[in-house]
């Protein structure tokens, strides 16, 4: 009797599996709404609009941008985590979203139990730099000058929390041991109008806003927030290649799914995410902005997620950062 039971125990489960890979293969069978948590015409909002034509033309049923602003993504993530579990609703937060677990106190989500990580979608690194006035070269000069002057230095930010601009900076501070006065802004664009007329000394911004004042002197370059050197700034060294192993600081971009999401289901988002970057056209694209087009594996990225949460959420406790 036991023996019989656990054959048709097997023969249920191996059918859920057969079931489960059809329903894959004929994924989608209609539009798939993608959320956007942020405003129409920004970088997330550029992003989705990006890939979403490529996947409509690989599965033949459109991809509808849904714009939900709010609350740092807060908004569009939960519609999401809401939403059912079935590939017809997806998610496009940056870096932000494994950054909130810890910046504010209590989400109507749960970061990990809630959603399904299914694939990233663009990496793109920061730029470290300061006023031509400044006497740093690299980040060894910038270290020591900090350490002879303890708040003698600011840096200027789009924001309590962001990811590169303030908690990229204020990973720098932690990994280095310096002390340097943090001046948010409601925007990245005033704090870099600050840093080229002098008022404070540094900033962190993507690298495709400041490269025309770097060419041009305003500005100087000491190093990118990545592990590799830039394809948007090659001549820029990673700060992690000067006397700072393993820091990085990118902001990315990537899809999620309500949790429960099947797994075949996710492997072929994910295939279909890789053939869609085999577009040097659409490489090329996300390069000019700065951006790496880069997908992971489901399994794969949903452990760089639960990485990205316990790292952000030890430089949100050292900087006593603080939801704005």
């Amino acid at each position: 009797m036991r023996s019989a039971k656990r054959w048709a125990s097997a023969g249920i489960s191996i059918s859920l599996v057969a079931a489960s890979a059809a329903w894959s293969q004929a994924y989608p069978t209609r539009p798939v709404r993608l959320i956007v948590p942020f405003a129409a015409g920004g970088p997330g909002d550029a992003v989705g609009r990006q890939i979403a034509p490529g996947l409509s033309e690989i599965w033949g049923h459109q991809v509808v941008i849904d714009n939900r602003a709010g609350a740092n993504s807060i908004v569009g993530s939960e519609v999401t985590a809401r939403a059912a579990p079935d590939g017809y609703t997806l998610c496009l937060p940056s870096a932000g979203f494994t950054i909130n677990v810890s910046l504010y106190p209590k989400l109507p989500f749960d970061a990990i139990r809630d959603f399904t990580p299914v694939t990233s979608v663009t990496f793109g690194p920061s730029i470290l730099v300061t006023h031509p006035s400044l006497p740093v070269r690299n980040l060894k000069d910038l270290v020591a000058l900090a350490k002879a002057k303890p708040r003698a230095l600011a840096y200027g930010s789009s924001g309590s929390g962001a990811p590169s601009s303030h908690l990229g900076m204020e990973l720098l501070k932690v990994t280095a041991g310096i002390d340097i006065i943090h001046v948010p802004y409601k925007s990245m664009a005033p704090a870099l109008v600050d840093v080229l007329g002098g008022q404070i000394q540094m900033a962190m911004p993507t690298i495709n806003v400041t490269l025309q004042h770097i060419r041009a002197g305003r500005l100087r370059a000491i190093g990118v927030t990545s592990l590799q050197r830039s394809a948007a700034a090659p001549d820029v060294p990673p700060l992690a290649d000067q006397g700072m192993p393993g820091y990085e600081a990118n902001n990315w971009y990537a899809l999620f799914a309500p949790a429960g999401l099947p797994a075949p289901i996710a492997e072929k988002i994910y295939n279909d995410m890789s053939k869609l970057f085999q577009s040097q056209e659409l490489r090329d694209r996300f390069a000019a902005a700065g951006m790496e087009a880069r997908s992971m594996p489901p399994a794969e990225f949903a452990a760089f997620v639960k990485r990205e949460i316990a790292k952000w959420g030890k430089v949100v406790k050292a900087s006593g950062a603080r939801a704005e």
